[in-house]
């Protein structure tokens, strides 16, 4: 009776993709089947199992790593309101604008940057667009090229920490290994670090061949206003609107890298260091101060109740004998240890068209992560190879969440085909990272 647990994942599958809502979906359909199982298969699931269950989501509330998760979500959300994006993009852009594709270079770093810091796809997608897109439209760049940087731009976040989906696949992968071998945030940030900026290099790298090779797409800007931008208390801008930042989040990474702040602490840093930065820029206001709580508070609420649903369908699944099963059947069917991690990550891959990362984190990697602990697989190298094709899947075409959110801020010039032409050189260079990092795992100093 084990398949009844794949069933009910199934079950709820479905629902997620027809649009349900994700948290009531995962908690309410767990508890329903799991009644109906109860009454006619008494045998197989016992309802005093859920006596479990209030110490499984005490547990949630009293998890110290998942404090940092509302922590950076305010750091991110505090530089995005306080216009620190906006300027950053300006600044960047006068800093390499005597470049063909500087602009598009500035967009990519500032990408990565506010990413970085806010770690929601969607969020740096629309903000990115809204202020940079119609920059880059007016200075000539051709609009795959503009487009296309912005939306993967946009999504780095979920590789460069500090960011938010590593820190909820780290506690996920942990609380589904069963007393195996755990998975510290710290070290996922650090394995996750130079897979990022690899990317982000060769984000730029192409930017510079293509506007070598095609010098109308990507113009320079004109060196009077590059002279009259730098004219004026320019070394005062470069402080305060680029060095300030970086040093922010620099100061958060090292601090966790190097063993002296825990991620929870390190994000405390951050969202204090974001609201002094804001300060400084003179853009603080009780205005702002609300609206990112607002937000803060919206999206937290958000991951939580999610994680409060996931809780109680893994609860349901392993007691249905699910992981087991699945386990077995793995185990079974002859898969080596590589070819399950490719229908894994193809899986994975498929359901980031349809789903938020959030869902995906919450849902799949629980049920995969027993088998892959049986294959004794390193679970720092899964979860970075997981957050990179989360990514991927996030750009491809054409279910792509992050160019859904592009198209509706995009300009109505701007036609969807031509965001889905953009997108493509750089899906192609984020599955060479896949690739690379797959089959190359020392290049986030781990062994296979």
């Amino acid at each position: 009776m084990e398949y009844l647990a794949i069933v009910l994942f199934v079950i709820i599958f479905i629902l997620i993709l027809r649009g349900y809502p994700v948290a009531f979906t995962l908690g309410g359909i767990s508890v329903a089947f799991a009644f109906g199982v109860s009454i006619f298969a008494p045998d197989v699931f016992q309802m005093s199992t859920f006596y479990l269950l209030p110490s499984r989501i005490m547990g949630v509330v009293n998890n110290y790593v998942l404090m940092a998760v509302p922590l950076f979500i305010f750091m991110g959300i505090m530089l995005e309101k306080s216009g620190l994006a906006q300027s950053l993009l300006e600044t960047m852009a006068m800093m390499f604008g005597r470049i063909r594709g500087g602009l598009a270079i500035s967009v990519v770093i500032v990408g990565a940057l506010l990413a970085a810091s806010t770690g929601i796809v969607g969020a740096t997608v629309v903000t990115m667009g809204l202020i940079s897109l119609p920059t880059m439209l007016k200075r000539g760049y051709k609009t795959e090229l503009a487009t296309g940087v912005i939306a993967s731009s946009g999504t780095l976040g979920q590789i460069i920490p500090p960011s938010i989906v590593l820190v909820l696949l780290a506690d996920t992968i942990n609380s589904s290994s069963r007393g195996s071998a755990s998975v510290d945030v710290g070290a996922l940030f650090s394995a996750a670090l130079l897979p990022g900026l690899i990317l982000v290099g060769l984000y730029i790298a192409y930017i510079l061949i293509k506007a070598m090779i095609h010098k109308e797409d990507a113009p320079s800007i004109p060196a009077e206003e590059i002279k009259e931008f730098r004219g004026s208390n320019f070394g005062s801008k470069i402080i305060k609107v680029l060095l300030l930042p970086v040093l922010l989040i620099m100061l958060v990474l090292g601090s966790i890298f190097t063993g002296i702040a825990s991620p929870t602490e390190a994000s405390a840093i951050g969202a204090i260091g974001a609201t002094l930065l804001t300060v400084i820029q003179k853009k603080f206001s009780v205005k702002i101060l609300k609206e990112v709580t607002r937000e803060t508070t919206k999206l937290t609420t958000m991951v939580f109740f999610i994680l409060l649903g996931a809780t109680t369908f893994t609860l349901v699944f392993r007691a249905l004998g699910g992981d087991s099963y699945l386990q077995e059947l793995i185990m079974s069917s002859n898969l080596t240890p590589l070819m399950f991690l490719l229908l894994v990550m193809l899986v994975v891959f498929i359901a980031g068209f349809f789903i938020d990362f959030i869902e995906i984190v919450f849902i799949i990697v629980p049920v995969v992560t027993p088998v892959f602990n049986a294959f004794d697989m390193n679970m720092l190298w899964v979860g970075v190879l997981i957050a990179l094709n989360l990514q991927t899947s996030f750009l491809t075409p054409p279910f792509g969440f992050a160019l859904f959110y592009l198209k509706g801020v995009a300009p109505d010039s701007v036609k969807t085909s031509q965001i889905y032409k953009g997108i493509v050189p750089f899906i192609i260079i984020q599955l060479l990272i896949v690739g690379l990092v797959m089959f190359f795992p020392e290049i986030i100093f781990i062994q296979k």
